[in-house]
Formats: C-alpha cells, structure tokens, sequence
C-alpha cells in the first residue's frame, strides 16, 4: 500500500514550510498518523516531530450548459501536515 500518494505544493504549504518547518501531503484514506511520520522518514531522511491529518469529503458540483444541468462529484481525500525537527527541510524540486 502506498501510504504518501502526492506532495501538496501550494502557496500556502510553501509560506508554511518557509515559516514553520511544515509540509503537507495527500495520503491514503487508511493511514494512521504514526505510518505517515514512518513513510516520510524513510523517503526522505528526516526526522518528523509532529503529524496532523485531514479527511475532505468530495463536493457535489453542478454546471448550467447548452445541453442542460450537469451533476458531478469532486474527490474526496485525506491531507497530512507534518512538522519536521528544526535544521531538517525537504526539496520538492530536487528531481526535477
């Protein structure tokens, strides 16, 4: 199971992890708090001092068009903020 399933970079993660050392990621709906801390320790060599999670439910969504009203769903995740110890910082742009 792949616990870390994307890095969110944002405006508001990036002034977070300038700020407060704070990085967030969207993980899979079954991962509890100490597999997160465990899964970005390993992928990237730092140490985790804290970890909050997120559950968004997905959002019904509806549009007007020429052919008539149509219904859909946005997706529904789980968000996690992890707080590295201080001195530790992760590169998102390292690989690209």
């Amino acid at each position: 199971m792949e616990i870390l399933v994307k890095p969110l970079v944002t405006e508001k993660m990036t002034d977070q992890s300038e700020r407060f050392n704070r990085y967030g990621f969207v993980v899979a709906r079954n991962a509890s708090k100490p597999e997160i801390k465990k899964a970005v320790e390993d992928l990237y060599n730092v140490s985790v001092e804290n970890v909050n999670t997120m559950v968004y439910g997905g959002k019904v969504k509806s549009r007007y068009t020429k052919g008539g009203i149509i219904t859909g769903k946005t997706a529904a995740y789980k968000k996690a903020i992890v707080t590295l110890v201080e001195g530790d910082s992760i590169d998102f742009y390292s690989n690209i």
